[in-house]
């Protein structure tokens, strides 16, 4: 803790440095007060147009934190890890000073690596209507502004993987070399979604890590599953961007699939689930938790069954729905462990 003390203390300047832009707001703000720019997938009065301070909210933007789904995407596998980790590990339920660590972690660096990738797109997205309205292509927060932001996040982020033991704390710094070239993809290569699974699935193997202190089998088997299953997921989500991203000569596999998307996310996620059982079968997980992922596939397929690639509010929706699946299937795998526990105690 004396660590994690030490790496707050050094961001404090920098929070301020942030924070003195806008000395005048006085706060709390009032939700009828709030005029600040939004952008189409933002989930309607969300917390931060309604209560974040002024000076605060563009920052909150930049960092997606009024449209938290990104931030539960990366948490899941983290969180599933951690659970069949500790079921191999015996236990009754995974550390809560551990879930605590990787939701806390899991938002702060979903945020770092969205204003990374906005520094980096700015003036793509300046021609995206879905994103023109974001911080930086607003003019509401400088490249400069964001970036100090970033380190703070970063800074946040780094005090957490401190409490973990050595050997996750290198497994988690090693991701940076993912995040760092993620946002270049889309202008080189059709699979900007295989690249976003690698880094945005890390934790599946950080989660393991952290409860076992090495890497084994079944969190490498799990993340497969979750890369998968990001591939899956987010080329729905890229169909809504799918006319500026060919305006702006970009690719992603919404543009690579087509009209085949269906049967293709059909295809990536019913080999993640596939991989996600295996893990779990590696791990002594039992009926419960396998109940949970058969309702997880039973879940995937509405998805897919019912799918408008040309709707984007349909895609969008569908998007957003996989935090219900991460939700599920976490559920399974602690209820797995507490009967298991029962059983054998």
């Amino acid at each position: 803790m004396n660590i994690a003390a030490k790496w707050f203390a050094s961001a404090a300047p920098i929070a301020h440095k942030i924070a003195r832009t806008d000395a005048n707001v006085t706060w709390p703000m009032q939700p009828h007060t709030l005029n600040a720019p939004t952008v189409p997938d933002a989930p309607p009065d969300n917390w931060v147009h309604r209560y974040a301070p002024a000076w605060f909210r563009p920052y909150a933007r930049l960092a997606r934190f009024d449209r938290p789904i990104g931030g539960w995407l990366l948490l899941f596998p983290c969180w599933w890890s951690l659970a069949l980790a500790e079921h191999a590990n015996g236990a009754a339920y995974p550390s809560i000073w551990f879930v605590i660590l990787f939701l806390v972690g899991a938002f702060v660096m979903r945020g770092a690596g969205c204003t990374y990738n906005d520094i980096v797109d700015r003036e793509y997205d300046a021609g995206v209507a879905r994103t023109r309205g974001r911080p930086i292509p607003s003019g509401e927060v400088t490249v400069k502004s964001a970036a100090v932001f970033m380190v703070l996040l970063c800074l946040i982020g780094l005090a957490v993987l401190l409490q973990f033991n050595w050997y996750t704390v290198i497994l988690g710094a090693s991701s940076l070399a993912l995040v760092a070239i993620y946002p270049f993809m889309k202008r080189y290569t059709y699979w900007p979604q295989l690249v976003l699974g690698l880094t945005f699935k890390w934790g599946a193997l950080v989660g393991w890590s952290a409860a076992r202190g090495k890497l084994e089998w079944p969190a490498i088997v799990l993340y497969l599953g979750s890369v998968a299953w990001t591939i899956g997921y987010d080329t729905i989500y890229a169909h809504q961007d799918k006319e500026d991203d060919l305006a702006l000569g970009l690719k992603s596999t919404a543009l690579r699939f087509g009209e085949q998307t269906r049967p293709w996310v059909g295809g990536f996620y019913g080999f993640a689930v596939l991989m996600w059982a295996l893990a779990a079968w590696m791990t002594g997980v039992g009926a419960i938790g396998m109940i949970a992922l058969a309702a997880a596939a039973a879940h995937m397929a509405w998805q897919v069954a019912t799918l408008d690639i040309s709707d984007p509010e349909n895609c969008l929706k569908r998007f957003r729905s996989n935090r219900d699946l991460g939700w599920l299937i976490f559920a399974g795998f602690l209820a797995d462990m507490g009967l298991a526990a029962l059983r054998a105690g």
